[in-house]
């Protein structure tokens, strides 16, 4: 190999590990809510497409792939410790080529947000600050088990979930479309306290203290689960109050489903949470399209 291609190679992100880097497995859970959102409300999606479109691209690829990068951008010591074939601390993104990309990102997650209107823009802030708070300092809210999974939680499953109402509707969403949100994003903080488990020997090292480090992995599975069974448990006891029964009844099934599924993890909690993630959250997410269309006439009640 050339000196001179060591030198590109050495200040120049590769365009594979730029993509690594935005983690594309992970936009999944923001495009869904979104979606999710859109649906609540009820309203036409056909003569709306282009706002659909591009909440959705806004919600996953820029926004979700710019909180990727800011988190591994100021997590890149805890990396090297837990994940050291990452982009930046395996050094196939350079210098501060992470933070530069992060940074471009929040603009242009601001400047698509626009497009969206009031509603959006405003809800791509928070979104914005959101992913810097959780992962910089001196805020750096991942630090805590109960803040840092709690503010993912809302920003991957209930601001997206509103959003998309938001903008759809052009208008405040319903109180029975917010508060469903709300409770899927409270669920999802245990999603992210599983996610925790692989970060676990680093954020022990960094002091990052995760409810998997502080609790222990068998405490902190149990909780994960008894938060991500309550949320839902909530859902089904609202769904039948606001008249939607069969709808209650799908997402119990779905629920009874996951709690076979938690049986396994907690036998090895460590071991399974991948696992899990693959398995129990798809029951979680379709749970969530099922209330989604539940809600649709329900508002103003």
């Amino acid at each position: 190999m050339s000196v001179s291609s060591v030198l590109h190679r050495s200040t120049v992100p590769q365009p594979k590990a730029m993509l690594e880097l935005i983690k594309p497995i992970t936009w999944f859970p923001p495009m869904w809510a979104y979606l999710c959102g859109i649906v609540s409300v009820g309203v036409p999606i056909w003569p709306n497409w282009p706002l659909v479109v591009l909440g959705v691209i806004l919600a996953g690829p820029v926004v979700c792939g710019m909180s990727q990068a800011a988190n591994d951008w100021c997590d890149r010591h805890v990396d090297a410790v837990n994940e050291p074939h990452r982009p930046i601390p395996s050094g196939r993104i350079p210098g501060r080529w992470g933070l530069w990309i992060a940074l471009a990102m929040s603009v242009l997650s601001l400047a698509l947000g626009a497009l969206l209107g009031t509603w959006g823009f405003a809800a791509t802030g928070v979104g914005v600050a959101a992913a810097w708070a959780y992962s910089a300092e001196p805020v750096r809210l991942k630090r805590s088990g109960w803040w840092g999974p709690g503010l993912v939680g809302l920003c991957y499953e209930g601001l997206p979930w509103f959003t998309g109402a938001a903008v759809l509707s052009q208008t405040l969403p319903s109180f029975q479309v917010c508060t469903m949100a709300l409770l899927y994003a409270f669920g999802a903080h245990g999603i992210m306290t599983l996610n925790d488990f692989k970060a676990l020997e680093g954020d022990r090292q960094h002091g990052v203290r995760s409810l998997p480090v502080t609790l222990g992995p068998e405490v902190a599975a149990r909780v994960a689960c008894t938060v991500m069974g309550l949320a839902q448990a909530l859902v089904i006891a609202l769904l039948v109050i606001w008249g939607r029964p069969y709808h209650a009844i799908f997402v119990g099934l779905l629920l009874i489903g996951q709690v076979r599924a938690m049986a396994t993890l907690l036998a090895d909690p460590k071991g399974k949470a991948p696992w899990y993630n693959a398995t129990g959250i798809a029951m979680y997410v379709s749970g969530m399209m099922i209330a989604a269309f539940a809600l649709r006439g329900v508002g103003g009640l």
